[in-house]
């Protein structure tokens, strides 16, 4: 997600130098939905394209993709790249950080062409994780309620004070209709394939302190939770409606939010961070993503 990508950063690196980022539960389990999908479906030599956003690129996992644009901050451990290399599937991958739902019908920027564009008659299993960035209410969110968590030192609920159901609001009413034309896009490009979308894993735990690892006030943290949970429950919904298969990362990554050591969490935080891009799975969740998906997928 690099717009929002660095709007993260920045906003760590302000609440550092200062002194000092996110959802009501779901089901546990993985939908799998119709798809359509080839017999040849995880197979060595299948045609797979990876899309989506950061969560699908692994911004700021190491090392990057020397064959994607700069920008996308694109790693080579992403859980696609995991998925291919115990598959012996044939990855096209153009996950790229900062993506939206938009983002997979036009150019994201100089040299990215519209992801939609890597898919064909011939594909024959897509994944993705999007969303998150369409209209900077989830990712806007994190920063917004971590800059509102500095001013009282983590207490207190600041955040949904201030903005109360909006960004469920938006969620509802604008992200999650982008979805469905996103995956009924990816469908028409791709008619043969199995398409899968994966949720978000969970980025704060359901309730408790997560302050400083994460500037967020207390009483954000099961504020921040249900929004996540909406993102999730909109990507869903929208899998269902698309006959899509969803991938629910709520149960396996329950306990491995940011607020938790260091090879536990599969989601970096902001003090203490491995990962130059925050807020963002490290290593060990893109391998746990991927173990996810190929479980519900069925893969070998």
């Amino acid at each position: 997600m690099r717009r929002r990508l660095l709007a993260l950063s920045l906003t760590a690196a302000s609440v550092l130098t200062a002194g000092l980022v996110t959802a009501a539960p779901s089901s546990a389990t993985g939908s799998t939905a119709g798809s359509g999908a080839s017999s040849t479906t995880g197979t060595p030599g299948t045609a797979y394209v990876a899309l989506g956003d950061s969560y699908s690129a692994a911004s700021g996992v190491l090392p990057l993709d020397p064959t994607a644009p700069p920008s996308c901050l694109r790693s080579t451990r992403n859980y696609p790249h995991v998925i291919a290399a115990r598959t012996g599937a044939v990855l096209r991958d153009v996950t790229c950080g900062a993506a939206e739902t938009k983002d997979y019908r036009e150019s994201q920027g100089p040299g990215i062409a519209p992801q939609l564009d890597a898919l064909g008659a011939g594909t024959e299993l897509v994944t993705m994780t999007i969303g998150g960035n369409d209209s900077g209410v989830f990712i806007g969110a994190i920063t917004k309620c971590g800059a509102a968590g500095t001013t009282t030192l983590g207490r207190g609920n600041p955040c949904e004070r201030r903005y109360g159901s909006s960004f469920e609001d938006t969620i509802r009413t604008t992200t999650y209709p982008a979805l469905v034309q996103a995956l009924q896009d990816v469908r028409a490009k791709a008619p043969n394939a199995r398409v899968a979308i994966l949720g978000y894993p969970w980025i704060v735990p359901t309730s408790g302190r997560c302050y400083p690892q994460l500037p967020v006030a207390d009483g954000d943290v099961p504020y921040l939770r249900s929004l996540q949970a909406t993102l999730n429950d909109a990507v869903a919904r929208a899998a269902a409606a698309t006959g899509s298969t969803y991938v629910d990362l709520d149960g396996v990554s329950e306990g491995h939010d940011a607020c938790k050591p260091l090879g536990t969490r599969w989601i970096e935080p902001v003090v203490g961070t491995t990962n130059p891009v925050i807020v963002h799975p490290n290593a060990l969740g893109e391998r746990k993503m991927a173990d996810r998906a190929m479980a519900v997928l069925g893969l070998g």
